[in-house]
């Protein structure tokens, strides 16, 4: 994959992007926002596939703050299937 800005590859940027999904920290949306900025595409869809991925991460972010156990997995999937996606229209 190409190198993104400060010779970082995107392909880094979503790994890292997947150990905040596995993680769950505090302030996932914003450590993703941070490395979604970084990467680049030409697809025109990848800006509407960042957008729902964040709002997968804030979901994720959402129920491990109200401590919803039983639906971190679910929101797990649906956030890798989305990083899935960005991987796609990014390359």
């Amino acid at each position: 994959m190409k190198a993104a800005a400060g010779g970082t590859s995107d392909l880094d940027h979503f790994s890292k992007l997947e150990q905040l999904i596995d993680a769950g920290s505090a302030n996932l949306v914003a450590q993703a926002r941070g490395l979604l900025a970084e990467i680049k595409g030409k697809s025109h869809e990848l800006p509407q596939a960042v957008d729902e991925f964040l709002l997968d991460m804030m979901t994720l972010e959402f129920l491990l703050e109200a401590e919803r156990e039983a639906f971190y997995g679910a929101a797990r999937r649906l956030a890798r299937m989305r990083l899935t996606m960005v991987k796609l229209l990014s390359s």
